[in-house]
C-alpha cells in the first residue's frame, strides 16, 4: 500500500494527568503515515485524487491544540479517527512525541504509535 508521510509536526498543547501538564503548555510532536492507492492521483496529476497535506495538518493542529486529553493513547486515537473519518485513506499511523514528560531522568522524549484502519 502506499503511503504519505508526515513528520515532525509540532504543536503547543496541554496534555496529561497532572495538574501543571494541564495548565502549561507544552510541545508535542506527531507523525503521520497515511495509506492510500497513490496511483490515480499520480496518473492523473490531480490533488483531489489524494489527501491535500494542509488540510491534514490543520486537523492535527485542532486536536492537539484543543481540548486537553490525560493521555497521549487518547490524543493519538483521536487523531488517528478523525483522519480516517476525514480522509479518503485506508489506514493511518500516528505517533505522538512529548519531549517534555513529567518524568526524572535523561530522555529524547515518550510517545506512543498506533495504527488504525477502516472498519470492514
Amino acid at each position: 500500500m502506499d503511503r504519505i508521510l508526515a513528520k515532525g509536526l509540532r504543536f503547543i498543547g496541554c496534555h496529561g494527568v497532572l495538574p501543571e501538564e494541564k495548565s502549561e503548555p507544552q510541545e508535542f510532536i506527531v507523525d503521520l503515515d497515511l495509506y492510500l492507492d497513490l496511483r490515480p492521483a499520480g496518473r492523473e496529476d490531480n490533488l483531489a485524487l489524494t489527501v491535500d497535506y494542509s488540510q491534514v495538518h490543520e486537523l492535527v493542529k485542532k486536536l492537539v491544540e484543543g481540548p486537553s486529553f490525560n493521555l497521549l493513547e487518547a490524543l493519538a486515537d483521536n487523531i488517528a479517527n478523525n483522519i480516517l473519518e476525514d480522509f479518503s485513506v485506508e489506514a493511518v499511523g500516528v505517533t505522538v512525541y512529548k519531549p517534555q514528560a513529567p518524568v526524572e531522568g535523561k530522555f529524547d522524549y515518550f510517545a506512543v504509535s498506533i495504527q488504525r484502519g477502516r472498519e470492514i
